[in-house]
């Protein structure tokens, strides 16, 4: 079976795209390019982390079903520890619930989960 295309970028609603670019860009590196609503992580990979502007933004309740988290980010570190430490210095927050050993969950600076990961 043949594929009908492939995966350009993974996009997030927030309501300040470039911030929410700038954050990530200091979690896993890259450019932030882009204007007005529309902002992208670029040079991380093949695939392009996009943030675009949703002024109704509510963020998701992890763990939780009333605002289910939907998609979140899983980052390579080589130490929990000292990734903790970056991204907490970058502005996000550690989830209350940390359900393994291997990953930890944290939030955005506008709530996304995301999950740093041991590699």
């Amino acid at each position: 079976m043949s594929n009908i295309g492939t995966l350009r970028a993974v996009a997030f609603d927030c309501p300040d795209p470039k911030a929410l670019a700038t954050f990530y860009r200091g979690v896993v590196g890259g450019e932030v390019e882009g204007e007005g609503d529309w902002f992208t992580l670029e040079g991380t990979g093949d695939v392009v982390v996009a943030f675009q502007q949703a002024d109704e933004w509510a963020p998701p309740v992890w763990p939780g079903a009333e605002h289910p988290q939907q998609a979140h980010l899983d980052i390579t570190v080589a130490d929990l520890d000292e990734g903790e430490r970056q991204v907490l210095a970058l502005g996000a927050r550690k989830a209350e619930t940390q359900p393994g050993t291997t990953f930890r969950v944290f939030l955005d600076p506008v709530g996304h989960p995301f999950c740093l990961c041991v590699g």
